[in-house]
């Protein structure tokens, strides 16, 4: 059985180095300011994708993500480890996407895509924490979903089986294909670059990429159709403008804290009921919890 797989990723801003400059004035998060990575829960979505892959010969990985040029690096790091295609969504327009914004637009590039078996994305992105994507994709889609995923259990022409994590355990899910997925941190971690496919895949590049002057790998990538990375704007999905980007958004962000706990901030509470009620009181009054 052949599958065509679709794993939605995103890269990500490194939340372990927040600072001063990490948001903009409108609430949007200044990427340009911190470190990019790939998105942790996304990369255990890729490792069930290479398993599913490998138990299904033939079977194709595409690897859709929406960013800046600068997202191209996460494509081709899916790319050292075992995906086949990779595609960038980039468009000025997408810009300041909250997750309905970002769910429309995405779920417009999987149409495009099209003939899709299975799509996977992590549970949650790091520079959100919404859980929120993957659900969304799935409702603009019309596919049936299946969150919080540990394990791919079975699958066959019609259905998969997945174990997926609840509050207290794990319980056996069945559902049709086609489908979305959404895959947590208890999942396989997801291997590492292969060698091979790194020295086979570090010069493929996006469109504009090859375009710059300072790329010196143009013609290898323009000859070898393998290392030609898709980029999708907001016209080649056919997307409504007004459904994408800040416009699209009704999430507002209206004031963003850094906290930072310091040892000399400290406090010693004993287990009397006075100071147990004045510690919850405290992190109740300054958002902690509640």
């Amino acid at each position: 059985m052949k599958l065509n797989i679709i794993v939605l990723a995103k890269q990500v801003p490194d939340t372990r180095n927040v600072g001063e400059q990490a948001m903009n004035a409108d609430g949007t998060i200044n990427r340009a300011a911190l470190p990019a990575i790939f998105n942790p829960e996304d990369l255990n979505a890729l490792e069930q994708a290479l398993q599913l892959k490998e138990a299904n010969p033939g079977s194709k990985i595409t690897v859709l993500t929406m960013g800046p040029h600068r997202a191209a690096d996460i494509l081709r790091e899916a790319l050292y480890r075992g995906a086949d295609e990779g595609v960038l969504l980039t468009d000025r327009a997408f810009a300041g996407a909250d997750t309905l914004a970002t769910s429309y637009a995405l779920a417009a590039a999987i149409k495009k895509i099209g003939d899709c078996s299975i799509v996977l994305c992590g549970r949650q992105a790091i520079d959100g924490d919404t859980a929120q994507v993957g659900p969304q994709v799935a409702q603009q889609l019309g596919l049936p979903q299946v969150t919080y995923v540990r394990r791919i259990v079975s699958i066959n022409e019609n259905s998969i089986i997945v174990e997926r994590s609840i509050e207290n355990g794990v319980e056996s899910v069945e559902a049709p294909l086609p489908l979305l997925l959404t895959v947590d941190g208890a999942a396989d971690a997801c291997r590492p670059a292969n060698a091979y496919r790194l020295l086979r895949f570090h010069r493929a590049a996006i469109p504009t990429e090859c375009a710059s002057e300072q790329f010196k790998y143009k013609e290898q990538v323009l000859s070898d159709e393998a290392l030609q990375l898709k980029e999708w704007s907001l016209a080649d999905v056919n997307g409504d403008a007004e459904r994408c980007g800040l416009s699209g958004s009704p999430t507002k962000v209206r004031k963003v804290e850094n906290v930072v706990f310091r040892a000399k901030e400290s406090k010693r509470y004993t287990a009397a009921d006075e100071d147990i009620k004045s510690l919850i009181g405290e992190l109740l009054s300054n958002h902690t919890i509640g």
